[in-house]
């Protein structure tokens, strides 16, 4: 994926994603969000972010899924046009979500080991572990079904010249997430999520 593919997708994180993310977290849900985008041109088809406080499986992915299966099939894109982007490295019923959607394909900011230690939100990696055996995170991540992208190595293979004003993109956005994880931690304890 070249520079002009990555900042447009950074773009959709910053404009699309992250407002939906500062509204869910100001209700009390956790900083998740994702949106789908058409592979030509990489426009916008849905954007959504979690909702936990309506529903503990509206995970970003997941609303952000509900929501796409609400546009009117006869103008919505097919999945395998389409590009996945999440957040956070999906859990595994976001994982399971999108395999059984039949996307081939997501793309993520922000790894399994910072969403636990950045974060402070264990469970993706303890449900790997405690559920399916899974030590940290290691499932396959391209297989039949899909292939996943860390966008954070995808900057990093881009030519040093090409490099600069991503970088500056990417950290802009990851500061928002944090502010945004500082203020959840913050208030989560008057929340009702099972998994907090």
């Amino acid at each position: 994926m070249n520079e002009k593919a990555l900042e447009k997708i950074l773009n959709i994180f910053s404009k699309e994603i992250l407002p939906l993310t500062e509204q869910g977290v100001a209700r009390g849900s956790k900083i998740f969000g994702a949106a789908i985008i058409k592979k030509d041109d990489l426009s916008l088809v849905v954007a959504d972010t979690n909702n936990e406080i309506e529903n503990p499986l509206w995970h970003g992915e997941m609303h952000t899924l509900k929501k796409f299966y609400e546009l009117d099939a006869n103008t919505r894109p097919n999945e395998k046009d389409c590009i996945f982007l999440s957040s956070h490295e999906p859990c595994s019923m976001c994982l399971s979500g999108i395999t059984f959607s039949g996307f081939d394909n997501f793309y993520y900011v922000f790894p399994y080991t910072e969403t636990n230690d950045q974060f402070k939100i264990p469970h993706d990696l303890n449900i790997l572990k405690e559920v399916f055996k899974i030590n940290d995170g290691e499932y396959n991540k391209e297989n039949s079904y899909w292939k996943s992208h860390n966008i954070n190595l995808l900057i990093e293979n881009l030519p040093t010249s090409k490099k600069e004003d991503i970088l500056k993109q990417l950290d802009e956005i990851k500061k928002k997430y944090q502010a945004l994880s500082n203020q959840y931690q913050e208030n989560k304890h008057e929340n009702s999520i099972p998994l907090n």
